[in-house]
């Protein structure tokens, strides 16, 4: 019986410690994180302070890959304002990025004329994904965590998650635009 309440005693403590590790996640900034860069540089998010970043994970071999001229288009007109788009390339959705690293580069930038900053292949869903999309998940919810390639985060000049956008809300869609351009004027 003793073991019994020492063990319900215990279980507030284990939902309390769930709140602050939630509440630490909710409080922390996308600058808090780092990718490597496609081309092995390091690419710590710090580097755009003050800028608005949309993070992207991508793929080369997915039905949404078109979605790459969206977001070449999103960079070309709104890098000059302050907007970084990054791609994160991932292998976690039906094995559609299996490519290395230099094939992924060579197929972006042939196929779609991609400028953009690109990582590095990474996890982006389950135990093994990356410290920001497990960041992502916990600030905004299960329900933005990423269910396919070209999932979209939106990013606040301060390192705040604005929103999220499915994958088939298209780049260039009016309520990305319309984030994008609220973001840029904040």
């Amino acid at each position: 019986m003793r073991r019994i309440f020492s063990a319900l005693a215990a279980v507030p403590m284990l939902f309390a410690a769930r709140e602050v590790h939630a509440q630490a996640a909710q409080q922390g900034s996308a600058a808090d994180f780092a990718f490597v860069a496609i081309d092995g540089a390091a690419m710590p998010l710090s580097a755009y302070a003050g800028k608005v970043l949309l993070i992207v994970n991508v793929a080369s071999f997915c039905g949404f890959t078109k979605q790459y001229a969206g977001l070449q288009a999103l960079w070309q007109t709104y890098e000059a304002k302050g907007l970084v788009v990054i791609g994160i390339p991932t292998n976690d959705f039906g094995d559609q990025e299996p490519g290395s690293t230099a094939e992924i580069k060579t197929f972006c930038e042939g196929a779609f004329n991609v400028t953009f900053q690109l990582s590095e292949k990474v996890a982006v869903k389950g135990a093994s994904a990356h410290p920001f999309y497990r960041w992502a998940r916990a600030t905004l919810g299960e329900g933005a965590a990423p269910r396919w390639n070209f999932h979209k985060y939106l990013v606040g000049r301060d390192g705040k998650l604005l929103s999220a956008f499915s994958t088939q809300v298209e780049p260039q869609a009016p309520q990305v635009i319309k984030a994008i351009e609220t973001a840029l004027a904040r």
